[in-house]
């Protein structure tokens, strides 16, 4: 029986994190949070999160074909990161907005089923942070 085909989504997200760090660039993930992710809620916004991946930023990265991991520091307290790459729907450089765009994937129906119906994203309490510089995100460039 032959092995299903392996997305191409992490492979391109590893390679545009390695375009980000060989350019000096600052690479930044972006997650649709449900279920499947385990971050700091308190940073969570409206259901999303983005997170600098830089190697200064993180320690122990690892961009699976299925997840992404890592430990980051968030207030000054380590916090071990996970989330499903079905789940990021964008990374690019934080200096330049250069990067990709993805869709995101629904819950696989086992996991629905076993948190009882629809995935729920994570509330979203009050900012712990300062509000980024106006000006707003970065715009991503769509590459087709």
């Amino acid at each position: 029986m032959p092995h299903p085909e392996i997305p191409t989504k992490p492979y391109l997200l590893r390679a545009l994190y390695e375009w980000c760090v060989d350019n000096g660039y600052t690479p930044h993930i972006a997650v649709k949070v449900d279920a499947r992710a385990q971050v700091p809620a308190e940073y969570v916004r409206d259901g999303e999160i983005t997170f600098n991946v830089s190697p200064v930023a993180v320690h122990r990265l690892q961009m699976g074909n299925e997840r992404i991991e890592f430990s980051a520091r968030f207030g000054g307290v380590a916090r071990q990161i996970s989330v499903p790459v079905a789940s990021v729907f964008a990374l690019y450089a934080r200096e330049t907005g250069q990067g990709m765009s993805f869709e995101v994937e629904a819950p696989k129906p086992a996991l629905q089923a076993a948190t009882g119906g629809e995935a729920q994203a994570l509330p979203a309490p009050e900012p712990a942070e300062p509000a980024p510089p106006a000006g707003g995100k970065p715009r991503l460039k769509r590459v087709k």
